[in-house]
């Protein structure tokens, strides 16, 4: 049992872990959070750029963003892309910032976006299910080619579980977590 292996195999799984905690940031909730503007492309000089390297975003007020640009000539184009995107947010533009307020969700709302986050957690554990299969399938074809033993082929199939199990629960939590925000009125 090699352990780069092993580091090799976690990586992945701890790859796929922040690849899904990134998407769940991006489920709007009750509450405020840069992450939701992550996936915006302004129009910088015709270049598509992400919202975060033309302007600051911040979050005073739990149910609020505020982004300010570096050049005021960049207003209108975040406007027009914050307006394209599927937020469904409403930009307040005063000449220097712009205001984004978080309208509460509706109950029937926040039970699709429990839906959505379901579908993204059960996304992230197909991925570990089949980097853990993988990685079985690798130690058993290394057992018949009898690069390794029996007993070694099994330990590193239980220490590769071990990993799958602890990943599984780690996004466990993420929807636990996630779920509670989700639904808090």
């Amino acid at each position: 049992m090699d352990p780069k292996e092993m580091k090799a195999i976690e990586e992945r799984m701890k790859k796929a872990l922040e690849t899904i905690r990134h998407e769940v940031a991006s489920i709007r909730s009750n509450r405020a959070t840069t992450a939701l503007l992550d996936g915006i492309r302004v129009d910088y000089y015709g270049t598509p750029t992400p919202l975060q390297q033309v302007a600051n975003v911040g979050v005073p007020e739990p149910r609020m963003l505020t982004i300010t640009p570096w050049e005021r000539s960049t207003l209108p184009e975040i406007v027009k892309a914050i307006q394209k995107s599927d937020l469904g947010l409403t930009p307040l533009d005063d000449g220097a910032m712009i205001r984004l307020t978080l309208p509460a969700l509706t109950e029937e709302r926040r039970k699709d976006l429990v839906k959505v986050l379901g579908r993204l957690i059960e996304d992230g554990r197909v991925r570990i299910r089949t980097i853990r299969h993988e990685a079985n399938d690798h130690f058993k074809k290394l057992e018949r080619e009898h690069k390794i033993s029996e007993d070694d082929a099994k330990k590193s199939r239980a220490e590769v579980q071990k990993l799958h199990d602890r990943y599984i629960a780690h996004l466990d939590e993420l929807f636990q977590k996630k779920q509670v925000e989700i639904m808090e009125v």
